[in-house]
């Protein structure tokens, strides 16, 4: 109990003031509210600065962020620019195909939608390790391509499982066709995926549908036909799911490139070739354009834009008749006789012998004990130069060579675009061999007076290629110095080796131009000549032309004189190469062809012939004088057009 004191004062301090205050709780009360008040002042302040820091700072940024939740962007692979032939005439194009694409970044579980995506689209073990190995190496962002060329039911399956697919879409692309097929495949080359080593030099190149080219002008021209890639914007739901495409930014295609090439022309050539092992090209010997080019056998390149099987590749490299190489560029040939005006040119430029020097041709060469034989076993007697190049005779040209040495042969061979590299838009172009002492002395070898009188007739370690042949006679017949080329224009820019009047004239002497001209007139068109099957029938034009066969294999002494050796029935293997090199009209140059047929025998039996016939089909078509494709039309390899 409290003192009645104390419990008064207790009583009085809780009295209440007239205007219903209690004067002893003033101050405390008054603090309190201070403290809330600047609390809550503070929180306004720290949420308002927040406020305006997002609003005005970090606004566009978050704005981005939400719209990057609604919408998916993702670059484009650009169309792959068309290759034509010299009339328009596409020989390597683009047709519209159907992809399905796995966006990583858009699943959280990419491994369970590959698997379920299989079972009702077929991924092999190798899509599998493909699907694998670009998931590793790309980013999260870049589409992984599940399945390409896909069909309409292929399609509706996938729209169908589209809501268990999460980050898996159907996407329109492209596939590289060959309207001509295996016509024009050596020139053209074809394109294939990229790899890794693609891959890390250009990160552009792990796009879905993009190609890298692989062989011929594909691979030559790759950075004028990949073109720049676009790109698409599409808006997607809280899943990830496309629910339709905002915005689409195509691609810039490649160029354009046309070539020099006659598509028609080239598959006449084809045809005259058939199926020998052979290798022709038909040049303009004005300008250096190479208007037909053909190696045969040959193979379908539209076959390694969706990937060559294990067999087929083994099909082709085990073939002895080699499908995959380009003969006309990388086939390396002992030119045999058509060696011989280039002999002559360069004894005719070191002042060896005059055109009218005669030499005896007995049937043999006698030089350090070892004895040459001639073709003619029988000798051509008393021969001058035109006469030693009408009848091919192999032991005048040896004398030419003895007395003329190796190395201006080499360097006037090398002029006349033997030996040397062409400059020509392919690749694995190979440049050929005139040997040299020098030459033979660095590969560990004496050079002795028999190399020489041996290379004087082409065989021996002379080497050359269909196309440099094309290039020589060219060179021959017009007497330019002329460089052969497939790049006609890239977007209408004509190619400034395409214009006659910018080559230059060969610094040779026109009588000695002169002198060989007419030994090749004669072998075509004269009595006794090498190739009198090479005579055109076209009135009014003559063509003047050079044989040659190149032995593969060693002709011995006991050969010969069995007196019943007959390379014929040799094996195919073994046979001499057949070659024939030619110009026409033979007054005014115009087109230049040169045939080379694998272990043909006999260049005047067998190449002659066929370039009598290419000649012909050339000169009717007159490619060069054209504007506008004339005559037959080749047939497209797919859809059957013109």
């Amino acid at each position: 109990m409290l003192p009645r004191a104390r419990k008064s004062r207790l009583l009085q301090s809780l009295v209440k003031r007239g205007d219903g205050t209690v004067p002893s709780s003033r101050g405390v009360f008054t603090r309190r509210a201070l403290i809330v008040m600047a609390v809550q002042a503070g929180v306004l302040g720290v949420l308002g600065r927040r406020l305006h820091t997002l609003q005005l700072h970090e606004g566009e940024h978050l704005r981005q962020l939400a719209e990057r939740n609604r919408t998916s962007k993702r670059l484009l692979a650009p169309a792959r620019g068309p290759i034509q032939d010299r009339f328009g005439r596409s020989v390597a194009e683009n047709k519209v195909s159907w992809r399905a694409l796995l966006i990583p970044e858009e699943t959280t579980e990419v491994s369970a939608v590959i698997e379920r995506f299989s079972t009702f689209i077929s991924l092999d073990e190798h899509d599998h390790a493909r699907i694998e190995r670009d998931l590793k190496h790309m980013h999260k962002y870049v589409p992984v391509t599940l399945r390409e060329f896909l069909s309409w039911d292929d399609m509706a399956k996938i729209e169908l499982n589209a809501p268990s697919l999460p980050g898996v879409l159907v996407d329109v692309g492209s596939t590289r066709l060959y309207p001509y097929g295996e016509l024009m495949s050596h020139v053209v080359g074809y394109v294939a995926p990229p790899n890794e080593t693609d891959v890390a030099k250009d990160e552009t190149l792990s796009l879905p549908g993009m190609r890298v080219g692989r062989a011929g002008l594909e691979q030559t021209q790759e950075s004028l036909l990949r073109g720049s890639p676009g790109s698409v914007e599409m808006e997607v739901n809280a899943h990830g799911r496309v629910i339709g495409e905002l915005n689409r930014e195509d691609g810039q295609q490649g160029a354009t490139v046309k070539l020099t090439l006659d598509a028609a022309l080239q598959e006449q050539v084809r045809d005259r070739l058939g199926d020998r092992v052979a290798s022709s090209v038909v040049m303009d010997c004005q300008n250096g354009e190479v208007l037909a080019m053909v190696s045969t056998p040959s193979f379908n390149p539209s076959l390694f834009d969706s990937g060559v099987s294990h067999a087929q590749w083994n099909e082709w490299i085990e073939d002895p008749k080699t499908p995959l190489v380009d003969k006309a560029v990388s086939g390396l040939y002992p030119p045999g006789s058509t060696f011989k005006p280039a002999v002559a040119m360069a004894a005719l430029k070191a002042g060896s012998v005059s055109p009218h020097d005669r030499f005896v041709c007995p049937g043999y060469f006698d030089m350090g004990g070892v004895r040459f034989h001639c073709w003619n076993k029988y000798g051509h007697g008393a021969l001058d130069m035109r006469e030693a190049l009408k009848f091919s005779c192999d032991v005048y040209f040896y004398e030419v060579a003895r007395r003329c040495g190796m190395d201006p042969i080499k360097d006037v061979g090398n002029y006349m675009g033997l030996g040397v590299p062409l400059g020509i838009e392919l690749p694995h172009a190979r440049a050929g061999i005139i040997p040299t002492p020098e030459w033979r002395n660095k590969h560990g070898f004496h050079w002795n007076g028999g190399d020489t009188v041996n290379a004087g007739i082409g065989q021996g370690f002379v080497q050359v290629t269909p196309l440099a042949l094309a290039t020589y006679v060219s060179r021959i017949a017009s007497g330019r110095n002329v460089q052969p080329h497939l790049l006609r224009t890239t977007n209408d820019h004509l190619s400034s080796l395409s214009a006659a009047d910018t080559v230059q004239m060969l610094d040779i002497p026109q009588e000695h131009l002169g002198v060989v001209r007419a030994g090749m007139f004669a072998v075509v068109n004269e009595q006794h000549g090498t190739a009198p099957k090479a005579r055109l029938d076209l009135p009014g034009i003559t063509m003047a032309g050079k044989t040659g066969s190149a032995q593969v294999r060693r002709v011995s002494r006991a050969m010969r004189e069995s007196g019943h050796f007959n390379s014929a029935d040799l094996p195919w293997e073994y046979r001499p190469h057949a070659l024939f090199i030619c110009f026409a009209p033979y007054d005014e140059p115009k087109y230049a062809v040169s045939v080379v047929v694998e272990h043909g025998n006999a260049g005047a039996e067998e190449a002659a012939p066929l370039a009598k016939q290419i000649m012909t089909d050339t000169l009717l078509r007159d490619p060069s004088n054209q504007t506008r494709p004339q005559g037959q039309t080749v047939a497209r390899a797919e859809s059957g057009q013109g």
